[in-house]
């Protein structure tokens, strides 16, 4: 008898082991904190789960269109209250500090690419750090070359080290438009949101002659749709006055608190809205019933 339970002993002894070794595994630990601040990284959808069954509005740009910074709030942020999303994904890839050229260099736009299905929407604002010498140090990784040609230049990216083929603002965004087509996707491009930048008459300055007028220029030679947020929302300034502008900036000039952010929302669907037969403006909802069409005198009609 002692010899059987001592059999059965010599079994078990490994087993209870191993149990106790993978529930010890299994344990959850307090995960270890970076102690420095880390940029938050995009996607997010603050709504709800993605519906694979519904068509998308996927929304990519710089800090001006989703900021995760205290007090900042980008445009794409509130726009989503502005969809209906029991009809419609909305899904937020725009991450602050990007360039048309980085946000295309770091993946980010393959990314978006490799979700693209046939019936989805990319909304994009690209222009706020494109500019500057691809040479700089600092920001050499975003700068572009200004305009629409087709040239180029090589330069070394202070961030990876390696050598890179730098084009024009215009090649950039053909391209962004260019991939979305080739998806079956709609592509809607957006000129920058203005700066509060007044100029000593009273007016906000414009974007048209650079990359507000290229963003256009990219639409009318290759097609999608095309939202003068530059222009609707310098309107809109102009008319509430430097005062009251000035409460909805949270910095000298660029970024907007949550105010400011729905007044670029806002600009958007009024764009949205005077596109004629703008495929995106039956997904809008209720809350966008009250905004008035903008209707553009320069907007190319749409290219299918």
């Amino acid at each position: 008898m002692q010899k059987l339970l001592l059999f059965f002993c010599l079994i078990l002894t490994p087993a209870l082991a191993q149990d106790n070794s993978t529930n010890s595994a299994a344990t959850p630990t307090t995960p270890k904190v970076d102690a420095q601040p880390v940029e938050k990284d995009i996607p997010l959808n603050p709504h709800r789960p993605v519906n694979p069954l519904l068509p998308t509005l996927f929304i990519i740009g710089d800090s001006t269109v989703e900021n995760s910074n205290a007090g900042h709030v980008g445009w794409g942020q509130p726009l989503a209250d502005y969809f209906d999303l029991s009809k419609i994904n909305v899904i937020n890839h725009a991450i602050g500090g990007r360039s048309s050229r980085s946000f295309q260099a770091e993946g980010r736009w393959d990314a978006v690419l490799a979700q693209l299905k046939p019936g989805d929407f990319v909304i994009m604002q690209f222009g706020h750090n494109d500019g500057g010498s691809p040479n700089d140090p600092k920001r050499g990784d975003r700068a572009v070359l200004k305009g629409m040609g087709e040239e180029t230049v090589q330069a070394k990216n202070p961030k990876t080290g390696q050598l890179d083929t730098i084009h024009t603002y215009g090649w950039y965004m053909r391209k962004y438009i260019t991939d979305a087509k080739a998806k079956k996707a709609t592509p809607i491009v957006c000129s920058l949101i203005p700066r509060k930048i007044w100029t000593p008459d009273g007016k906000i300055t414009r974007g048209a002659a650079d990359y507000g007028g290229w963003a256009r220029q990219a639409v009318q030679t290759t097609g999608g749709l095309f939202v003068d947020l530059n222009e609707i929302t310098a309107e809109r300034y102009e008319a509430m006055g430097k005062d009251k502008v000035n409460t909805l900036f949270v910095d000298e000039h660029t970024h907007t608190n949550a105010e400011g952010a729905d007044i670029n929302a806002r600009s958007i669907v009024a764009g949205l809205k005077g596109i004629p037969k703008c495929p995106l403006t039956p997904y809008l909802s209720a809350k966008a019933a009250d905004i008035a069409p903008y209707v553009d005198p320069g907007i190319p009609a749409p290219v299918k």
